[in-house]
């Protein structure tokens, strides 16, 4: 499926083997400027497995990863960062900092170890905890905040960091309805404004909202890359769910039939 911006990730051929275990078979993934793909499936079918190959974290037992067309491993890490942020399910972060003193390590791969934040450095994390809705929560210390809020203020350091590419897993996670549809909107627009993000989804409900794109999961391949309404409501996401979902046009959602 085509969006119409370059190709900035591809991957061709991906094989992971952990533990003797097949995770991942085979699979050819690119994503575009300009779009948002959510990668669905069910639990063990490889998601984050994935995710962490398309950001680096975990080198493949087979296949080629590219970015921007040259093999990404090359890479320097801090270079790779201003160019590639991930945020994993789970984060740890020291937990004497405040809400703002997190946030501005998403600044790291532009300002280094040494250099005080500038200017720029300081507005984009002053804007990135308003997006996030935490800006209110600035001087609170991270233990004393809920596990959404937490949740939060970890996606403001990634918005932070000012990357073209976001490579998210399960952002959602521990979110209310309300702020996981604001995330959804504001991943959507970011989308829109060039840049390219793929997200996992344990909630299939929300990949109706924003994605323009879906990878459907099953033991290891991709088995639908579609709109998310034509993949998830087919029959091979009845297979890999067990159970039919269909599509509502209005409003936008995917359900259990």
């Amino acid at each position: 499926m085509n969006h119409g911006g370059e190709i900035v990730l591809e991957a061709r051929g991906l094989e992971v083997r952990l533990g003797g275990r097949e995770i991942l078979r085979g699979l050819d993934v690119s994503l575009r400027a300009g779009e948002m793909v959510a990668v669905a499936g069910p639990n063990g079918a490889g998601k984050t497995t994935l995710l962490r190959v398309l950001a680096g974290i975990l080198a493949p037992s087979a296949g080629t990863l590219l970015l921007r067309g040259a093999p990404l491993d090359l890479r320097r890490r801090r270079a790779l960062a201003r160019e590639l942020c991930y945020l994993p399910q789970e984060t740890w972060t020291e937990f004497g900092l405040t809400v703002q003193d997190v946030v501005r390590l998403g600044r790291y791969p532009h300002a280094g170890p040494f250099r005080a934040l500038r200017r720029d450095d300081l507005a984009a994390v002053r804007e990135a905890m308003e997006r996030a809705d935490v800006a209110h929560l600035a001087q609170r210390p991270l233990p004393t905040l809920s596990g959404g809020e937490r949740r939060r203020v970890y996606l403001a350091r990634a918005l932070a960091q000012q990357a073209r590419i976001l490579v998210l897993d399960e952002p959602t996670t521990a979110l209310d309805v309300g702020h996981a549809c604001a995330l959804m909107d504001l991943l959507a627009a970011w989308a829109a404004e060039g840049r390219a993000i793929v997200l996992s989804l344990h909630d299939v409900v929300l990949a109706a909202r924003g994605p323009n794109r879906c990878l459907l999961m099953h033991e290891g391949r991709i088995v639908g890359d579609d709109a998310p309404a034509a993949v998830l409501s087919g029959d091979a996401a009845r297979a890999a769910f067990g159970v039919r979902l269909i599509a509502l046009d209005e409003p936008r959602a995917i359900i259990p039939a």
